[in-house]
């Protein structure tokens, strides 16, 4: 595979702890997938954090920032059944990545991370090689 791009952000949480007593910042900001599954959680501002972070992350490995009509919502971590955490690809943001890119196939590594005071999200982007067999 090619790496195509990565990106970092950290961020203190105590920024995020305050940002999240707005609903309107958690209504613009997570996804409603995000926010239902919050409510799992009892450290809402490290849980909210990560997720921000990674969200930065991602538009940073694809070298864009958030513009061109990307926003917030439209970036998605979930976590799968041993809490890997992993990107939910909306059809805006593969074709972002296809038109900007030029990538049909790739993958998105995450790796989140918190402590006390800060979260971190690192991402890698990839594209995805075939692989021909000869019988």
């Amino acid at each position: 595979m090619k790496t195509l791009g990565i990106g970092v952000d950290i961020i203190h949480n105590k920024r995020i702890n305050t940002l999240i007593k707005k609903k309107s910042f958690i209504n613009r900001t997570y996804s409603n997938n995000e926010i239902t599954n919050s409510k799992k959680i009892s450290n809402k501002t490290n849980y909210f954090a990560k997720r921000f972070a990674a969200k930065e992350s991602l538009v940073k490995a694809i070298g864009s920032g958030f513009r061109d009509g990307i926003n917030f919502k439209d970036v998605e971590i979930s976590n799968n059944k041993l809490g890997k955490p992993y990107y939910i690809i909306n059809k805006k943001i593969r074709n972002f990545l296809k038109k900007k890119l030029n990538l049909n196939n790739f993958e998105l590594f995450l790796s989140i991370s918190d402590e006390k005071e800060y979260s971190i999200a690192f991402t890698i982007i990839q594209k995805k090689r075939w692989l021909i067999k000869n019988s």
